[in-house]
């Protein structure tokens, strides 16, 4: 990895850092959010290897999971929101979806971050029942103007993906897709809502 050519800071304490820190701060922090697209790839790969007791390991079910989505036509949002929507399993293995969600929320719609946070509950359709837990639990969002497309998300991509006989696509086919959805962050703190550009220097949009 190249060294970084632009100057550090040499505050202590943030309230007596000053605007020219941050303006040093704000480069290294636009050359870091560049690499967004390749730490995300590289966690997706943290998946490989543990099935889980499934029939496949994470990676490949969320790769199949991705596959499904983008051969029924659905866009490269949607996609990648279908190849990240497990990617909290190694650090949140009890709110995986929140993790996820946190993840892709800046860079996609909110029905489409509204999927990936609640799918965990609508996958549950499938096998609280097994477990002692209520599978209509999704239930409680069935008035919610989303409910059907989270539904759908898990009836026809997610709950059917542990197939080991299945030709999914490998990670670096969504590769163009990823880096694509998370060049530009859609909504986010670090937004300077007068000249539009992130952290005041990268440009939204």
């Amino acid at each position: 990895m190249r060294e970084s050519t632009v100057p550090q800071t040499t505050f202590t304490a943030m309230r007596d850092a000053t605007r020219e820190d941050y303006q040093i701060i704000g480069q290294h922090s636009i050359q870091f959010f560049s690499k967004l697209p390749d730490r995300v790839l590289d966690h997706l790969r943290l998946l490989a290897g543990d099935t889980g007791g499934y029939a496949v390991d994470r990676l490949t079910h969320s790769l199949q999971t991705a596959t499904r989505a983008q051969r029924d036509g659905r866009d490269d949002e949607y996609v990648v929101c279908a190849l990240l929507h497990d990617i909290g399993d190694t650090l949140a293995c009890t709110n995986h979806a929140d993790l996820a969600a946190s993840v892709l929320q800046p860079f996609v719609s909110e029905r489409n971050h509204w999927i990936v946070a609640h799918h965990a509950i609508f996958q549950g359709y499938y096998f609280f029942h097994h477990l002692g837990l209520d599978r209509n639990m999704r239930d409680r969002f069935r008035s919610h103007e989303w409910f059907r497309d989270c539904a759908e998300f898990c009836e026809k991509y997610d709950q059917n993906s542990f197939d080991p006989g299945y030709d999914g696509l490998p990670l670096e086919a969504f590769e163009p897709a990823v880096r694509k959805v998370f060049a530009v962050p859609r909504q986010t703190i670090y937004l300077n809502q007068e000249t539009g550009r992130l952290l005041n220097r990268l440009p939204i949009g």
